[in-house]
This record gives C-alpha cells, sequence and structure tokens, in this order.
C-alpha cells in the first residue's frame, strides 16, 4: 500500500465512515482524486489532494462563504488540511451537463446560474483577505499559451521578442477590466460544477463545486466561464439571453464597458485554456481534454473581433495565424 493510501485510511479511521463502501468518482484536471462513501442510505465525497493544504484550506473557506450567503456549498464534514483530505457532503451524481444530455431545459438551468451570480454579487463583502484577479495574475494566465500551446504546434519555443510582444498586447487591454465592478470570483464557473438539487428553494438549488481558487475580480468573468464553456457548446442565442438577465439586475453598469471586459476575459481564458489543456497532455498525460481545443478557438476567434482586443488579436494574426489554430498531435509515449 504506497503512503498516499495509508494517509487515507488513517484519515478514514478516524471518522465515522472507516467501514464505508468506497467508489471512484472520475477525477479533474487537477491531481485531485474523488470517491464516494456509502454508509447504509448515507453517502459522502473524499476529496484527496495530495501536496494541496493550501488550496484545501481555502475551499473550505469559500465553501463556508457561500454557505454564510445563502448559497449551496458542500458542507465540510471531516478535514485534514495538512494531508490534504476532506470529507464532503454529496451532492449526487448529475451536473448540469449530464442534465442538459438528459433533456432539463437550457434556459432554466442557465438561468438560475445567473441568478447564483445576481445573488453572490449583491451579497458579497469584500473583507481583502481573499487574492485579487490582478494584472500580473492575468498575465500569468494568459502566458500558458506561448509557454505550452504554441511550442506544440509550432516545435519550437518562441523567441523572446514574441513573448515580449504578447505580453505588451496582454497589458494594453486589461486597464479596460478596471471599468466594471469587482466582487468574488469563482473562477469554474461552468456547466461541469454545477449540480441541480430539486429538494432547495431559489438560488440554493444550484450545487457549486471547484471553488477553492476563488477570487477578487471583475464581475464578467464568471459569466465568461459560464456561457463560453471550453467543454460544451452555448448557443448565442442562450449567451444573449443570459446576459441580458445578468446587466437588467444591474442597471448602473454600462453595458458597453460590460461586454469590453467580457471580451478581454474571454479572450484571456481561452489563451490560458490552451495553455492548460496542451499542458494536460504533455506533462500530465491526460490527452482526453485535446479534443475540446477547436471549441476553444472559436471562442477566442469571436472575443479577438471585438474592438477593444485590437493589439491582443493582431498578435495572434502575425504569430498564431488560422494554419496554427489546431489540435496539437497527443503526445507519443513509450
Amino acid at each position: 500500500m504506497n503512503s498516499r493510501k495509508v494517509l487515507v485510511e488513517k484519515f478514514l479511521c478516524r471518522t465515522a465512515w472507516h467501514n464505508a463502501n468506497r467508489v471512484h468518482l472520475a477525477g479533474d484536471a487537477s491531481n485531485r482524486r474523488y470517491e464516494r462513501l456509502e454508509l447504509g442510505c448515507a453517502r459522502a465525497v473524499l476529496m484527496d489532494a495530495p501536496d494541496s493544504d493550501e488550496s484545501v484550506c481555502t475551499f473550505i473557506v469559500i465553501a463556508n462563504l457561500l454557505r454564510s450567503l445563502g448559497l449551496s456549498a458542500p458542507e465540510i464534514i471531516e478535514a485534514n488540511i495538512s494531508d490534504g483530505l476532506l470529507l464532503l457532503e454529496d451532492y449526487g451524481d448529475t451536473t448540469y451537463t449530464e442534465r442538459i444530455s438528459a433533456g432539463v431545459e437550457e434556459v432554466k438551468l442557465y438561468g438560475l446560474a445567473v441568478d447564483v451570480l445576481i445573488h453572490l454579487h449583491r451579497s458579497y463583502k469584500d473583507n481583502k483577505t481573499i487574492p485579487p484577479y490582478d494584472d500580473d495574475l492575468l498575465l500569468k494566465e494568459a502566458g500558458l499559451c506561448i509557454n505550452w500551446y504554441m511550442p506544440a504546434v509550432l516545435s519550437i519555443k518562441p523567441f523572446d521578442q514574441v513573448k515580449l510582444a504578447y505580453s505588451a498586447a496582454w497589458k494594453s487591454v486589461f486597464n479596460i477590466l478596471h471599468d466594471v465592478p469587482t466582487s468574488l470570483v469563482l473562477r469554474d464557473f461552468h456547466a461541469d460544477n454545477l449540480m441541480l438539487l430539486n429538494d432547495r428553494p431559489g438560488v440554493a438549488a444550484c450545487g457549486l463545486l471547484d471553488f477553492q481558487d476563488a477570487v477578487v475580480g471583475p464581475v464578467s468573468y464568471d459569466l465568461v466561464s459560464l456561457l463560453e464553456d471550453a467543454r460544451r457548446h452555448v448557443s448565442p442565442n442562450i449567451a444573449d439571453q443570459m446576459l441580458s438577465k445578468y446587466l437588467d439586475a444591474f442597471p448602473r453598469i454600462s453595458r458597453e464597458k460590460f461586454m469590453c471586459s467580457y471580451a478581454v476575459l474571454g479572450a484571456q481564458r481561452c489563451a490560458k485554456i490552451l495553455g492548460i489543456f496542451t499542458r494536460l497532455d504533455r506533462r500530465d498525460g491526460k490527452p482526453q481534454y485535446l479534443r475540446h481545443i477547436s471549441r476553444v478557438w472559436r471562442w477566442l476567434e469571436n472575443d479577438l473581433n471585438h474592438p477593444a482586443l485590437a493589439p491582443v488579436k493582431d498578435w495572434f494574426d502575425e504569430y498564431l495565424p488560422l494554419k496554427y489554430r489546431i489540435t496539437p498531435s497527443p503526445m507519443t509515449r513509450e
């Protein structure tokens, strides 16, 4: 038995769940693992996050904060922060993605998700304890595109002047983001991380997952995450309805400034995801994420057409033109 399994066994032995039946659940793009624990009619989820004591601690803080605002984040049943282990309330198996596949109306589900963001942005009061989504972090994330995706499709690493031009282009548009209000940004707010909880009223009917990387940043970010989903297509009609729903709730926000920030963050997020999905294949042996890259490019190209992103579009047109906007071949492994 490896050392990680021993830690998990010791953790469970200190809980009421030590004799529970354990069923592996699908992991995510991180190194976290999940298991469902079944003890009679009771169920819980084990989150095993090796080398992630900081993210586990943040998960607890954000979960408690969200519940204090009347939103549904999993209850923490047991925790060992130093070993990166949590026992969580089990929301079941049916994410938004699965509900939609089963025939639940998209407008209903996405409308509920937008109601959650409206409620969150009305309720959250910044206490300065959650880190900001500042320009340095935004630029570092966008840099994943040239650090991972670009070498994969060009077969060479970009020259320093190409990197400098890339950074300068992004820095020239980030000032646009200061034209919209800030709030808590969950960052991975999309269909695979949302659950429909039919037994709960109002915004609590939307179960929230994967929020340990939360920051304080532009209110437009989680809308982009939801409506420019890297893993599934969201129709322009749905997106327009949801954006109007959100903006109708905040009439003091300029629609023009909001949509500028939405385009900038959409492009930044797509650039980041191109890098992340390539890295998942090259470094982590997870080629399954490459199948989403063509969709990410469609979102990115649409965002780059916004006039506010002209400097960034110019960079992409010069250094990553159409012939390089492809899905990298999976890494060959022995």
